[in-house]
C-alpha cells in the first residue's frame, strides 16, 4: 500500500475539536516546543466591516472543528486552542493580527481568514515565517499568482471555475432557448469578479452577448442605479459577483422594477440561510455556486453535519464547511508529519500537502504547486423553496428549473 494511501485511510477520521479562546491578544499558553500544553492556533477574521456575516460563518466552521477535534482526543493527543482576532475587514488589521500571532503570541499553526482581499495579504505574512497557510475563502486568481509555496485552498475550485458545470449546461441548451443577452454586476473584489467573469468569458465564448457589465465598490448599498441600467436592457440572464449583503440589495432593487431574468445566478450570498427571508421569500429559481451539500456522502460529512447541528439548532453552511474542512487539512499535515510547531515543522507539513490528496467533508482534495484545488464547484438552486444541488447530473438532488419563475 502506497504512502498516500495509507495516509488518506489515517487522515479520514481525523476531524477536529477544540476549546476555543477568543480573545484579541495572544494566551500564556504557547505551543511552540510544547509537547504537553494545547496546540494554539492562530486566526483572523473578518466579525466586523465589509465580510462580517461570512466572516462569521467561518468562525462557526472553525469552532465547530475544534470542538470535534478535541471531543476525539486532539491533534497528537494534544487539545486544540483557537485564538481568533478581528480583523474588522481590513487589510492592514489582518497583517498586524498574523504578525502578532505568529511573532508574538507564538502560536503553532495558523489557518486562514475569509475574502481574497485578506488572504493575499495574511499569507504573505505567514510565507514570511514559512508558516504553512491553510484557507478557506480566497479563490481568486490572483492568490495562486503571488508564488506562495505555503498556501492551499480548501475547496473544490477556484473562483474562475466556479461556474463551469452551469455553463456547459447553457451551452448544451438548444438554440431557440439558450440566453441571448447576459448583464453582469460584481462588487470590486478579486472573489467576486472572479466568479462573475469567469462565467462572463465562457457566455461570451457561446454566443451570449454581454448587455451591462457593471462593477461597484465593496461599500455600495444603493443599486438603483445598477438596477435601472439591467431593467433597462432587458436581459435574458443575471449574474452578480457577489457577497451576501450586496447581492440581497441588488436582488431587492431588481424585485421593485419587476424586472424578470430568465436565468440568475449569484455567488455566496444564496447559501446563507438569513438570504431567503432578506429578498422576502421570493427566492424560486435563483442558482448559485457551492462547493458543499449536506447531503454529500463523503467521508467525514454525515458526523460532521450531526455535530454542527446539534451544537448550533441549524445546518453547516458552505462557509462553515470550508472552514471544517481547512481543520481537516491541517489536522491531515500535523497527522502525518507527526509535529505541530513553529519551524522546520511547517515546512514537513507543506511538502506533504503538496504531494498528498486529504479526504475532506467537500470531498478529496489536493492542489497544484501553487494550491490550487483540482476540482469544481457544483450548482445550486432554490426549487419548492428548497436550495437543492441541479448540477452536474450525477449528484443533482433535483432538476433544474429553467426559465426561472417570476420574483
Amino acid at each position: 500500500m502506497s504512502m498516500k494511501t495509507t495516509s488518506i485511510m489515517r487522515i479520514g477520521a481525523i476531524l477536529g475539536a477544540a476549546s476555543l479562546a477568543l480573545t484579541a491578544c495572544g494566551g500564556s499558553d504557547s505551543g511552540s516546543g510544547d509537547d504537553e500544553g494545547p496546540i494554539t492556533i492562530g486566526v483572523s477574521l473578518p466579525l466586523t466591516g465589509d465580510f462580517a456575516e461570512p466572516g462569521k460563518g467561518v468562525q462557526r466552521g472553525y469552532e465547530a472543528w475544534a470542538a470535534d477535534v478535541n471531543d476525539a482526543g486532539g491533534l497528537l493527543g494534544r487539545k486544540v486552542e483557537l485564538k481568533i482576532l478581528d480583523d474588522q475587514s481590513n487589510a492592514d488589521r489582518v497583517v498586524a493580527d498574523y504578525e502578532s500571532l505568529i511573532a508574538q503570541d507564538e502560536v503553532d499553526l495558523v489557518f486562514g481568514p475569509f475574502s481574497t482581499r485578506l488572504v493575499v495579504p495574511a499569507a504573505r505574512v505567514a510565507d514570511e515565517y514559512g508558516m504553512l497557510f491553510v484557507e478557506p475563502a480566497g479563490a481568486a486568481p490572483e492568490v495562486f499568482e503571488q508564488g506562495f509555496g505555503n498556501l492551499f485552498y480548501a475547496a473544490p475550485a477556484v473562483a474562475n471555475d466556479h461556474y463551469n458545470y452551469l455553463a456547459e449546461w447553457i451551452e448544451a441548451l438548444p438554440a431557440d432557448q439558450r440566453p441571448k443577452t447576459a448583464a453582469y454586476a460584481a462588487m470590486d473584489d478579486p472573489f467576486a469578479m472572479g466568479t462573475a467573469y469567469g462565467l462572463k468569458d465562457k457566455m461570451e465564448a457561446a454566443g451570449v452577448k454581454t448587455v451591462v457589465d457593471e462593477k461597484y465598490p465593496p461599500n455600495t448599498t444603493d443599486f438603483s442605479s445598477i438596477a435601472a441600467k439591467i431593467e433597462s436592457s432587458d436581459a435574458d440572464m443575471i449574474v452578480g459577483g457577489t457577497q451576501y449583503q450586496d447581492a440581497v440589495n441588488l436582488i431587492v432593487a431588481l424585485q421593485q422594477l419587476d424586472y424578470q431574468p430568465k436565468l440568475a445566478a449569484f455567488s455566496t450570498a444564496p447559501t446563507n440561510p438569513e438570504f431567503p427571508e432578506a429578498i422576502g421569500d421570493k427566492t424560486e429559481g435563483i442558482l448559485s455556486p457551492t462547493g458543499y451539500t449536506t447531503e454529500a456522502t463523503v467521508a467525514t460529512n454525515k458526523e460532521f453535519v450531526e455535530s454542527y447541528t446539534k451544537r448550533n439548532g441549524n445546518p453547516p453552511g458552505e462557509d462553515e464547511a470550508n472552514a471544517y474542512t481547512t481543520g481537516q487539512v491541517v489536522a491531515a499535515a500535523v497527522e502525518a508529519a507527526g509535529c505541530a510547531e513553529q519551524g522546520e515543522c511547517q515546512q514537513k507539513m507543506i511538502d506533504w500537502l503538496h504531494e498528498n490528496e486529504v479526504e475532506t467533508v467537500v470531498g478529496p482534495l489536493s492542489w497544484d504547486a501553487d494550491g490550487r484545488p483540482q476540482g469544481a464547484h457544483m450548482i445550486q438552486q432554490y426549487v419548492g423553496g428548497e436550495i437543492k444541488i441541479v448540477l452536474p447530473e450525477d449528484v443533482k438532488e433535483a432538476d433544474i428549473i429553467y426559465p426561472k419563475p417570476a420574483w
